[in-house]
């Protein structure tokens, strides 16, 4: 096992607000920090992050940790795997220890692909550099499309030799095992930047290309990209990574790594098609650019963006195929809340060309200049296809409702309708009409698709659904917030967390929720440990299922069984005790009455005689709980 003195070095040193800000822009608001939630699609920040407790929580789709939680589940990680990131990130030496064989086993597959990536990359850009070859063909390469050797070096550029397998080579005679540095599409497990033949030869994948690695947001070596330089027959300008337990081409940006500060510095982000698109750009002075990577936008790619800024440009070079292809993926922008322009540069020229003529001054000027309103443009860019045919411009109508329909800010929508009504010559009052009418079917599959997203959750936040799961919350909740306090209890010293589990067990309530008992059994194996404070013990606790709800409990204000918030701690330990025992004698009664009016039904006397007799105790009991409810005081 790790030292828990190294992980509560970790955990001292952690700041939350560092570690969310490597993926999320934050802004200032009050005493804590908001974003948009990196988990699920929002369009205003409900993503709150709390220094001074140390937690995050998402008061959108209620997740909620601290810094090892979120590094967690936004790498898709292990606790120990988290725990090294953010050692390393505070020069905190981990230790390893030793871990389960499923533990063992995904941390292996998913370090080794990395690790594989890293030599790879590395591998590249010594060919490129160290190489006569290299030199003579892929760096030559480089420079006449006019790359300086600072941006080639700072987008990691290389180049894959053109005869034989030698990286194949590198990587089986470093040690690499042959299941990681290939492929296998059906469990996704290795990077593939080596193939094998039906045969079982191995080869180089990328052979004879120039070579563009891509990064993970946070910076890791996750896929590469390269691009042939001799024209061959049967043979694609590109190949790319396959898919992997790593990698998803769906889910990743070029030059998202090294455009995210200027991002999220100018509000803005500049979208392109290809990886020359977005060097040269960045190269002319204008940073804050990525590329889509020549495929369909996705919403994970969208959402990748709208954590740095909810204003794009989309820039395009004219060439009308390619802008019609494009035209549902920036629909998609517009649903996720986004400022969308849309500019055409000149005849004849694509982002790459253009930047290497004119400087980013000249660059933005043009922008700014030339760029629309997507919406207008999208219109105007139909309305020249549809012409005078009816049959089109009803069409025509209708693609151009369903792009407003999509907007979500209702002020913005009108602005759109009102416009496209005058520009398409259509009554403004048909149109809100069918806006309204697809906003509403849309609202209604979204609310379908949410409620079946429910249940696939792995990290579920526990919602009290019953009476006696909302008394068990609230005293669980107590515990994780004040357990170890000391409480004088009739002349006895003892922790309100005792109080509170040696009442429930002794009068045999059951935990409702697994989570619960978890928490109580933590308590009573760890009270005596040196310098134990409930809040932190659960708030860190390795089992994220343990630490969400905790958070949750710290995050959220107390509210429940009408107990007002200036009641003194010792009183409200007792008031829920009294009323959870009331909650338990409640439901009692209630299964005595139901079986007495079944006993009654199927004319059972005897039953009912000794239901009838025990149902004036449950009574007696509960008239005892009222009438102590609110006046036993546990003295602090």
């Amino acid at each position: 096992m790790i030292p828990r003195e190294v992980i509560e070095r970790i955990h001292a040193a952690a700041k939350i607000e560092e570690v969310v800000a490597d993926y999320v822009t934050l802004r200032k608001r009050g005493a804590n920090l908001i974003g948009l939630c990196p988990f699920h699609n929002e369009k205003t920040g409900s993503f709150t992050v709390s220094p001074s407790k140390g937690i995050y929580k998402c008061f959108g789709c209620g997740v909620s940790g601290n810094a090892v939680g979120f590094i967690m589940e936004i790498e898709q990680c292990s606790y120990i795997e988290a725990i090294k990131q953010l050692g390393k990130k505070y020069h905190i030496e981990v230790p390893e220890r030793e871990m389960t064989a499923e533990e063992q086993q995904r941390q292996d597959d998913r370090e080794s692909m990395f690790v594989v990536n890293d030599f790879a990359n590395k591998w590249f850009q010594e060919q490129l550099w160290e190489t006569k070859e290299g030199q003579a063909i892929g760096l030559s390469y480089f420079r006449e499309r006019g790359l300086r050797d600072d941006i080639i070096r700072k987008y990691q550029l290389g180049y894959s030799p053109e005869k034989g397998n030698p990286l194949s080579q590198a990587l089986l005679k470093k040690g690499f095992q042959e299941q990681f540095i290939t492929n296998n599409v059906d469990t996704k497990i290795g990077v593939g930047v080596v193939g094998k033949s039906e045969d079982g030869r191995l080869y180089d994948r990328f052979r004879d290309r120039v070579m563009f690695p891509i990064f993970t947001v946070s910076g890791k070596p996750v896929a590469f990209a390269g691009r042939i330089l001799k024209k061959k027959d049967n043979v694609g300008k590109y190949v790319n990574s396959p898919d992997s337990i790593i990698y998803s081409k769906t889910n990743e940006l070029y030059g998202l790594f090294q455009a995210k500060q200027a991002i999220a510095r100018a509000d803005k982000c500049y979208l392109v098609e290809g990886q020359m698109d977005v060097i040269s750009m960045h190269q002319s002075g204008i940073e804050n650019v990525v590329a889509s990577g020549g495929t369909a936008l996705t919403k994970p790619q969208i959402w990748l963006i709208k954590r740095f800024t909810s204003n794009i440009t989309v820039l395009y070079d004219g060439d009308a195929a390619g802008i019609h292809a494009a035209l549902r993926g920036i629909d998609m922008f517009l649903e996720a809340g986004f400022n969308v322009k849309v500019v055409l540069l000149p005849e004849g020229e694509d982002p790459d060309s253009y930047a290497q003529h004119h400087d980013s001054t000249e660059f933005i000027r043009y922008i700014e200049e030339h760029q629309t309103d997507f919406i207008r443009f999208k219109a105007a860019l139909l309305s020249k296809d549809a012409g005078d045919d009816p049959f089109k411009r009803a069409e025509l109508i209708k693609d151009i409702t369903a792009t407003i329909a999509i907007i979500p800010d209702m002020i913005t929508r009108q602005v759109y309708i009102k416009d496209s009504a005058e520009r398409l010559h259509m009554s403004e009052k048909v149109l809100t009409t069918e806006v309204i009418k697809l906003r509403r079917n849309k609202s209604e599959e979204a609310a379908k698709e949410e409620e079946r997203g429910k249940t696939e959750e792995n990290i579920q936040t526990v919602a009290p659904k019953t009476p006696l799961e909302q008394n068990y919350y609230n005293l669980m909740q107590l515990i994780v917030r004040y357990g170890e306090q000391p409480v004088d209890l009739d002349g006895t010293i003892c922790t309100i967390g005792d109080v509170i589990i040696e009442t429930l067990e002794g009068d045999e309530i059951a935990a409702p929720i697994p989570v619960f008992q978890t928490i109580m059994d933590e308590f009573k194996r760890h009270q005596k440990d040196p310098g134990f404070k409930a809040e932190n013990f659960y708030k860190f606790h390795p089992d994220r299922q343990v630490s969400s709800i905790a958070i949750d409990m710290i995050a959220d204000k107390y509210q429940g069984s009408g107990v007002e918030h200036n009641i003194q701690l010792g009183q409200l330990v007792a008031q829920l005790l009294y009323e959870i025992k009331l909650t338990v004698i409640n439901m009692q009664i209630e299964e005595l009455e139901a079986n007495l009016k079944q006993a009654q039904a199927e004319n059972d006397t005897d039953r009912q005689m000794v239901l009838l007799a025990h149902h004036p105790i449950l009574l007696a009991q509960r008239n005892e709980i009222c009438k102590l409810l609110g006046n036993r005081v546990i003295n602090i």
